[in-house]
């Protein structure tokens, strides 16, 4: 994914001027957590009818405060703070707006696809014999989780592929818009859970569990995985939802969605890069509103809480407010200084699986540091940085590039082959194979080339925080991103 968009970077607006532009066009407004929320302007109202009184329009129209995007969860119509203007103004003179056109080519495939798969799973309690459900359940570490909760949620399992299959309904219609397989490998007495969407990753969206929730809801947790939201939901009772990418990112399209509840909690999983990625999206969803669940021995994932037999109710009382004022004292830091004293290891980063010894010298990605690699031309340094974030990206960490020296498709090939670890250029039939897997990885390029005004370049970045939650941003270099005319700037 490129950013900015190739058209230029994208307009920012202020949360000022979109207040001003609705009230200049007698929109009326409600000041939400992450959005201002205004009736839709895409909802289908007839000329003959009179306009029914504005206390009963129901307000379908998401702004983010933070963008100016919208999403009509009525309709499913969105787009940028632009196209609501333009919308706006075509309807001042008339003309209806354009409903949400037909699907691409891409996602009408990808549903099919989903379609063809749901159809061909069947219900986890369905299977011939008792035992064989037994087996599966145990594989999946969820012996505990009832079949009534699988049912609520419309868990199935695909026999052929071994997988457990997560649905993702429209929250409009209730249709089938995609699907998240999930089955388990063994390496030794280590397992692993291997995840697949259809569609793509970077095009699935769905909040797993949305259809359970009711309008009347005003407390939710928010899960990393789809079986913690299982778990949850059966020990708790509480409304629960899982996020698409886990603890990798909360994409903004999701926020209209949060917006009626008053309490968030957010329980994302049992290390300290899911309690970093608690506080990062408690920020985008508004700190006033939101808790945490501190991760610890007492405190793990919801699933391994539940077959531990522990309280996870009481687990979210305890949970922490986000909002810190401004001054504490040491008892509130208490628990986290003890969690930083446990977790040594995760507290120093996530480490490079390809480099030990670098391991050894700046013992891991931490956020908020500033790492300068400095050598003669030609020595070598892209290579080792591209190879070097690509670790990190590998393992989930959100990466941004910002190369001004080299061209992405330049860069984008040099990791490709590093990714793929061979000379793709001899062996072209594993191009799509590579290409795809590589694709599914959390990195962003921008699209700067050559000499660059500092401001623009920040700003990209800053949209590129809030949009992917990008945790590691590489710049190279910084002599071609400063140029000449800063040299009498502070550098």
């Amino acid at each position: 994914d490129v950013l900015p968009s190739p058209e230029g970077p994208v307009p920012s607006v202020s949360i000022t001027e979109i207040r001003q532009y609705l009230r200049a066009q007698g929109i009326p407004f409600h000041d939400g957590y992450s959005c201002l929320h205004t009736p839709s302007l895409f909802t289908d109202i007839r000329e003959s009818q009179p306009p029914p009184p504005a206390s009963s329009v129901p307000y379908t129209l998401f702004i983010d405060k933070t963008t100016g995007s919208f999403l009509c969860t009525a309709t499913l119509a969105e787009g940028t703070w632009q196209d609501f203007q333009a919308n706006v103004e075509l309807r001042h003179r008339g003309v209806p707006p354009a409903s949400s056109e037909e699907p691409e080519e891409d996602t009408r495939r990808a549903r099919e696809d989903a379609r063809c798969i749901w159809e061909r799973a069947v219900p986890l309690w369905d299977l011939l014999d008792e035992d064989e459900t037994n087996k599966t359940k145990a594989m999946f570490g969820i012996s505990l989780v009832t079949d009534a909760t699988l049912k609520r949620f419309g868990v199935r399992y695909l026999r052929t592929a071994k997988s457990l299959v997560f649905p993702w309904f429209s929250p409009r219609d209730a249709t089938l818009k995609g699907l998240k397989l999930m089955r388990v490998e063994k390496k030794g007495d280590a397992i692993s859970y291997v995840e697949e969407t259809i569609p793509r990753f970077d095009s699935y969206r769905n909040l797993f569990g949305l259809p359970l929730v009711s309008r009347r809801d005003t407390e939710l947790v928010l899960t990393g995985w789809e079986l913690d939201a299982l778990a949850l939901n059966q020990a708790t009772g509480v409304a629960s939802l899982a996020l698409p990418r886990g603890a990798t990112c909360l994409p903004p399209a999701l926020l209209p969605y949060l917006e009626q509840f008053k309490r968030i909690t957010l329980w994302l999983g049992e290390d300290l890069r899911s309690w970093e990625a608690a506080k990062l999206f408690a920020r985008k969803l508004s700190l006033k509103r939101c808790s945490l669940v501190r991760p610890g021995d007492l405190q793990p994932r919801p699933l391994e809480a539940l077959n531990q037999g522990l309280n996870l109710t009481k687990i979210l009382r305890a949970a922490l407010p986000a909002s810190h004022k401004s001054i504490v004292s040491f008892r509130q830091l208490r628990e986290e200084v003890f969690g930083e004293l446990v977790n040594t290891e995760q507290v120093a980063g996530v480490k490079w699986a390809r480099f030990p010894e670098l391991n050894k010298l700046l013992k891991g990605h931490r956020r908020g540091e500033l790492t300068i690699f400095t050598g003669p031309t030609g020595s070598g340094k892209t290579t080792f940085i591209s190879e070097y974030a690509l670790d990190l990206c590998m393992q989930g960490v959100c990466t941004l590039w910002g190369s001004f020296e080299i061209n992405n498709v330049r860069l984008a090939k040099i990791m490709l082959t590093q990714f793929a670890a061979q000379r793709l250029e001899d062996q072209l039939e594993l191009y799509d194979e590579w290409a795809d897997r590589f694709e599914d990885l959390p990195l962003y390029f921008m699209t700067f080339h050559g000499q660059q005004n500092i401001k623009t370049v920040i700003d990209t970045m800053q949209h590129a925080v809030y949009m992917y939650d990008i945790t590691h941003v590489v710049v190279d270099n910084l002599q071609f991103m400063m140029g000449h005319e800063h040299l009498s700037v502070d550098r």
